[in-house]
């Protein structure tokens, strides 16, 4: 499973320089955000999967 990390704004070459080496320098940091990632795309698959209905 591979995750892709973007940006809600345009971002200078320098702004993402920064927080690319901020980001490799906190694995801490790091893995907070995998694991938001990974929570917001379980949702979404949640979301859209289908439910079973019992029919009466």
């Amino acid at each position: 499973m591979s995750f892709c990390l973007t940006a809600s704004r345009l971002m200078k070459a320098s702004e993402v320089k920064k927080l690319c080496a901020e980001l490799r320098n906190d694995p801490a940091l790091l893995l907070a955000l995998e694991l938001t990632a990974k929570q917001e795309w379980y949702k979404r698959k949640m979301a859209s999967a289908p439910t079973l209905a019992i029919a009466q």
